[in-house]
């Protein structure tokens, strides 16, 4: 009877598995603690950049064999699959393939070119978590009778259990720390998610992926564009926004260069301009989309004191007005900025290259407490 008890509270929890050792270590520690755990592995949307537009101008320009497109056939998901195979039969637990390429391709990709057609840069990563590992993920682990879904995300949940409220804090490993990503979730979806490799530094994920036997434990970390990896913006984009050349002018309305499609461009972008005039180095400071014009300045230029943030989402209800640590981008420090009711983000010292469809999150300290779009 005791045997029987003990194995009705054992929880199932679907881990996404892409391939890589964190993941794979999280569905490592999730065994170890009890929990019967099954791997999902998300077939990934791929880019087909091998047709219509995309050798339009790059190829023109003879700059084709300065891109790597490891996408192009198709192949890059089928190894990612193969190696978080060999993750779970090391392991001994089942493994699932779902494919999410199709629901990917029209919630993410979609909104992408959707943004960069408005003349914003948006954040896939964040999208793809919202819509796809966190959304379609979790909805399906859950209608197969998962007590909980897991990723190899760094990012810590607690929960205060009086008021049954879950909490976010950036990870121990603040050089992998994932929580900028991740502040479109919700209570509901909160409280069915778990992290396991949060509260570890990398080097001892590696060191445990070794002792559980995982052949990914040297494998390097994957880069680039969620679920895709590896993706040369530029060359993606021209296979979706026909090239437009425009004038590249100064904030004074001189003009000093020329550019291929003002869409290409982000707020901030250094590299890649054809500017002809020296005293730089020089800087996209705005877009004009209907005139297909790019604007350019010096780095005093580029900072600002202040944004207007929308489509907010709070993990914990705020009061405004409040102060909060932001981050306007991923590698960004966190800093210090009031944010009131209306979405008026102000910030303590001037912050260089805020950029609109990028996510601006907000922190307590190290908590998570929410984000929204930048406008």
């Amino acid at each position: 009877m005791d045997s029987m008890n003990r194995q009705e509270k054992r929880k199932t929890v679907y881990v996404g598995m892409s391939g890589g050792v964190d993941s794979s270590v999280a569905a490592a520690l999730l065994k170890k603690q009890g929990f019967d755990v099954v791997g999902v592995f998300m077939k990934q949307w791929q880019p087909n950049l091998d047709s219509g537009i995309t050798n339009y101008e790059l190829r023109i320009k003879n700059k084709q064999s300065a891109i790597r497109n490891p996408q192009s056939d198709n192949c890059l998901w089928k190894q990612e699959r193969e190696d978080a195979m060999r993750s779970a039969t090391a392991l001994g637990i089942p493994f699932k393939t779902w494919d999410f390429s199709k629901e990917y391709e029209k919630e993410v990709v979609s909104y992408m070119i959707r943004e960069y057609k408005a003349g914003r840069t948006p954040n896939p990563d964040v999208m793809c978590n919202k819509e796809i590992k966190f959304g379609l993920f979790l909805k399906r682990a859950l209608k197969e009778g998962a007590d909980y879904i897991a990723t190899g995300h760094y990012v810590i949940k607690s929960k205060i259990k009086k008021k049954e409220i879950h909490k976010l804090f950036q990870a121990k490993d603040q050089n992998k720390d994932q929580s900028y990503f991740l502040w479109t979730l919700t209570q509901e979806q909160l409280k069915y998610c778990l992290f396991p490799v949060g509260d570890l530094l990398k080097p001892e994920v590696r060191k445990l992926a070794k002792k559980f036997k995982l052949s990914n434990y040297a494998k390097k970390d994957s880069q680039g564009v969620c679920f895709i990896g590896p993706l040369y913006m530029k060359e993606f984009l021209l296979s979706y926004i026909k090239p437009k050349k425009g004038k590249i002018m100064t904030t004074s309305n001189k003009i000093i260069g020329e550019h291929d499609g003002v869409y290409y461009y982000t707020i901030g972008q250094r590299h890649g301009l054809d500017i002809k005039l020296g005293g730089g180095p020089y800087y996209v400071v705005a877009k004009d989309i209907k005139k297909n014009v790019i604007y350019v300045g010096i780095d005093a230029e580029v900072i600002t004191r202040n944004t207007r943030v929308e489509e907010f989402n709070w993990i914990n209800p705020p009061k405004f007005p409040m102060n909060v640590d932001v981050k306007v981008r991923y590698r960004a420090p966190s800093v210090k900025a009031v944010l009131n009711k209306i979405g008026e983000l102000i910030f303590k010292k001037p912050e260089r290259a805020v950029t609109p469809g990028q996510s601006a999150v907000f922190y307590r300290g190290k908590e998570l407490i929410g984000g929204g779009i930048i406008r």
